[in-house]
C-alpha cells in the first residue's frame, strides 16, 4: 500500500486524487492533507482519510481547525515548515505537489531531498527552479512523475523509447473561452468570461491562465526541465476539442499521440499506480460524435502571454520566476475585478522588462526574484 502526502488537497487536482484513493483503498492511504485555507473541505477529508498529519497556510487556521476535529486526530501544521515537514514525511511513499503557485517550490524540494516520489502537478515549481529541481531528484534517485495532462501524454508517449529518436514535442491547447473572440474585445472581458472554459474543470487561476494561453506557456517551460529538451524542440498546438493532449514526433517522421477524454483523473491516477493502470471505468471518446479533430496554430499576438514564456525560457536565470510571479499577481488582480483582462500580459512584460538578474541561481536568489516580481504588480495594480 502507497501512503501519500497530498499538498493542495482541496483544491481540483487534490480532489481528484482523493478519489482515486476512494475507489482504491486496498492501494492507496493517505498519511498527509495540505491545503490553503478551505477549513471545511480539509475537515471533511480529515474525518474520511485520517491522516497523521494536517497542514494549512496560516497560524490561526490552524488553530481554528485543530478545534474543530477531534483530539488525538491528525496533528495539525502550518506555513511553509509545516508543508515541508508533510511532504518528507518518513511514513510516505509519494508526494502529490498540487499546491497552486510558487508555493509549491520548497516542499517539493522537501519531498525530493527526503528521495519521496513525486507526482507533479504544480507547474511553476519547475518553471521557477527546473534545474535545480531535476538535479536534486536525480541525487537523490527518485522520479518525478507527471500530473498535467499534456505532460502526462508525453510521458507516456516517451515510455520505452530512447531520446535520441524524438524529435520534438507538440502539447496541445484547448484555445481556453477566447479563442474565437475578437481581438478588440479581449481587454472588456471579465473573470466570468474566462471562467467559462469550454472543456476542463479547474480552479479559477489555472482556468484564467487557459484563457490567455500563459497556462501552455508555463507548460512549455516545464517540459523543456522535465524532459530534458530544447525549446526548439517543443511546439504548441490549438486542439479545441481536447481530445489529443499531446504528441510526440520522431525522427523518422512518424508521431504517437496520447488521446482520451478531457478528464484530469486517468492522468492522475497513472501517476500514482505507475507503471500499472488502474480499472477507472472511463469511457473511450465517442470519436463518431466527436466527427472531426481540428488544429491551428496559436495566435502569438492576440494572446502574448505565451509568447512571453518562450522569451523568459529563452533568457532563463530568473526570468521565469518573474513570468510565474507577475502572471500570478495580475491574475488576482484580474479575478478582484482590479485590472481588465488585456492588462496580465501587459504587467507580465513590463516585470520581465524591468527585471535585472543576479549571477546566481540558487533557491534564495530565485524566491527573491519571485517576491520583487509581485511586489512590482502590486504596485502598478
Amino acid at each position: 500500500m502507497k501512503k501519500l502526502c497530498i499538498l493542495g488537497s482541496t483544491g481540483s487536482i487534490g480532489r481528484n486524487v482523493c478519489e482515486v484513493v476512494r475507489r482504491f483503498p486496498g492501494l492507496y492511504a493517505v498519511h498527509a492533507l495540505a491545503a490553503g485555507q478551505n477549513l471545511d473541505l480539509l475537515e471533511q477529508q480529515i474525518a474520511e482519510f485520517s491522516p497523521a498529519l494536517a497542514v494549512v497556510r496560516k497560524k490561526e487556521d490552524a488553530e481554528a481547525l485543530s478545534q474543530r476535529i477531534p483530539k488525538g486526530g491528525a496533528r495539525v501544521l502550518f506555513g511553509t515548515p509545516g508543508y515541508e515537514e508533510a511532504a518528507s514525511a518518513d511514513e510516505v511513499d509519494v508526494t502529490v505537489s498540487a499546491i497552486m503557485g510558487a508555493a509549491g517550490l520548497l516542499p517539493t524540494l522537501a519531498a525530493l531531498k527526503a528521495k519521496k516520489t513525486v507526482a507533479l502537478a504544480n507547474k511553476e515549481t519547475l518553471v521557477m527552479a527546473g534545474e535545480i529541481v531535476m538535479e536534486q531528484a536525480k541525487a537523490s534517485g527518485v522520479p518525478i512523475l507527471p500530473v498535467d495532462s499534456e505532460h502526462s501524454a508525453v510521458f507516456q508517449c516517451l515510455e520505452g523509447r530512447k531520446m535520441d529518436d524524438v524529435a520534438g514535442i507538440t502539447l496541445t491547447a484547448s484555445g481556453g473561452p477566447f479563442l474565437n473572440t475578437p481581438a478588440d474585445e479581449l481587454s472588456s472581458m471579465g473573470p466570468q468570461d474566462a471562467l467559462a472554459h469550454p472543456n476542463w474543470d479547474m480552479g479559477a487561476k489555472i482556468t484564467v491562465d487557459s484563457a490567455s494561453l500563459m497556462n501552455k506557456g508555463l507548460e512549455v517551460i516545464e517540459a523543456k526541465w522535465l524532459f530534458g529538451l530544447p525549446l526548439e524542440k517543443i511546439k504548441v498546438v490549438i486542439h479545441p476539442q481536447s481530445i489529443i493532449h499531446s504528441m510526440v514526433s520522431f525522427i523518422d517522421g512518424t508521431l504517437l499521440a496520447q488521446m482520451g477524454r478531457p478528464d484530469m483523473l486517468a492522468p492522475i491516477a497513472y501517476a500514482l499506480s505507475y507503471p500499472r493502470r488502474l480499472p477507472l471505468a472511463m469511457p473511450e471518446p465517442d470519436f463518431p460524435q466527436i466527427g472531426s479533430l481540428t488544429f491551428q496554430e496559436p495566435d502569438y499576438e492576440r494572446f502574448p502571454c505565451l509568447s512571453l514564456a518562450f522569451s523568459a525560457a529563452r533568457e532563463g536565470k530568473t526570468y521565469p520566476a518573474v513570468l510565474n510571479a507577475a502572471n500570478e499577481k495580475a491574475v488576482g488582480a484580474f479575478l478582484a475585478k482590479k485590472i481588465p483582462f488585456g492588462r496580465i500580459p501587459r504587467l507580465v512584460e513590463q516585470a520581465l522588462s524591468a527585471h535585472h538578474p543576479g549571477p546566481d541561481m540558487g533557491v534564495e536568489h530565485i524566491l527573491a526574484a519571485d517576491r520583487w516580481a509581485r511586489d512590482f504588480v502590486d504596485a502598478r495594480v
